[in-house]
């Protein structure tokens, strides 16, 4: 569950609110259509009721454990952009969340290999100005625009100043003061 107008802070604005790419339930949507071809093969060749009945439970176990977590977790996983920070969130029972605010991220870099290329997902890894290691978030989709839509935000936060000090190098920025 991603983050309600309540978790947000005075003159904060969700940007964006994702879920991880769909890749992540490929391996278990095929695992349910094997599953569920075999219960219509066990149904069509069945000459045993409890027989049949044994097999279409083993079935519904399996499916039960090899495709009900991985969806739930897909489904319980978010990650938000605000204009004031990046969050994600994750869990089924037990709710796991970061937030790192956007004024202490040091850099964001992309990782796409070529299925992610493919599929036009990738992970963002954002690095922050704190002893923890940064967020690492799995397959993004749209990486590309997040990577831009989260680097315009911190543009836009930035005066071009540090301490009232413009470095020599550093461009001039949109908002001075």
């Amino acid at each position: 569950m991603a983050l309600r107008d309540s978790n947000l802070i005075d003159d904060e604005s969700v940007v964006l609110q994702l879920h991880s790419h769909a890749k992540a339930m490929i391996w278990p949507f095929v695992l349910f259509l094997v599953l569920v071809a075999l219960a219509v093969v066990t149904l069509l060749a069945s000459t045993s009721d409890t027989l049949t009945w044994v097999v279409l439970g083993v079935l519904a176990a399996t499916a039960l454990v090899g495709v009900l977590p991985p969806w739930l977790r897909w489904r319980t996983s978010s990650y938000t952009i605000t204009t004031q920070r990046i969050s994600e969130r994750r869990g089924i029972v037990t709710r796991v969340g970061r937030d790192i605010p956007l004024y202490r991220v040091n850099d964001i870099s992309i990782e796409k290999d070529l299925v992610d290329r493919l599929l036009g997902c990738g992970t963002l890894v954002i690095a922050d100005a704190t002893e923890k290691p940064g967020m690492v978030l799995d397959d993004v989709p749209h990486v590309d625009t997040v990577h831009k839509t989260i680097q315009q935000l911190l543009w836009n936060q930035d005066d071009g100043t540090d301490d009232g000090e413009l470095p020599p190098t550093e461009p001039v920025r949109g908002r001075r003061r």
